[in-house]
């Protein structure tokens, strides 16, 4: 099923996660629904908190489904190491419309548990490591507008706030 996905500034969006402690069929449908949610949107990676539900869970794809194998399941995600720096554009389903460069590490180890509650642990470069900061990001209550500063994130701010003042939001 798809999910509608909360929008910067709703509440749920802007609020730290939980640990999953229980492997059950509805955490198991929660992550069809948002394997499904992110396909459709498209998007490389979606997380929990992104579609109301207050559980450390997020899924990445960065072939957007194009090719089989590509697809990650993290739940109780933590880092085991971060190094380097990227600067490069980056939108989020959360915010449709806006993109900014975000520094992000240019590598990351993330360790968690996967659907089945097997231990993993992942190392990503370039893109993959951007796609686990942004999405640990929204497990902690987080958007990428949050980690800007200055004069464009009072730009999209102010331009959301307009949307949402026109009922476009």
């Amino acid at each position: 099923m798809i999910r509608p996905i909360l929008r910067y500034g709703e509440r749920g969006l802007h609020e730290t996660a939980a640990d999953v402690t229980v492997f059950d069929d509805s955490l198991q449908q929660l992550i069809d629904d948002m394997i499904e949610t992110m396909y459709a949107a498209p998007g490389v990676g979606l997380a929990a908190t992104q579609v109301g539900v207050p559980l450390r869970v997020f899924v990445i794809d960065l072939s957007v489904g194009r090719s089989t194998g590509d697809l990650i399941v993290m739940i109780n995600p933590a880092f085991v190491s971060r190094d380097g720096t990227q600067l490069e554009e980056e939108g989020c389903l959360s915010a449709p419309g806006f993109n900014a460069t975000v520094v992000r590490p240019r590598l990351a180890v993330v360790k968690g548990l996967d659907r089945h509650g097997q231990e993993q642990v992942i190392e990503g470069q370039d893109l993959l490591a951007r796609a686990f900061q942004h999405e640990m990001d929204h497990l902690d209550g987080l958007v990428f507008i949050d980690r800007l500063r200055g004069i464009k994130r009072e730009m999209i701010v102010r331009k959301i706030q307009k949307l949402k003042k026109t009922g476009k939001w």
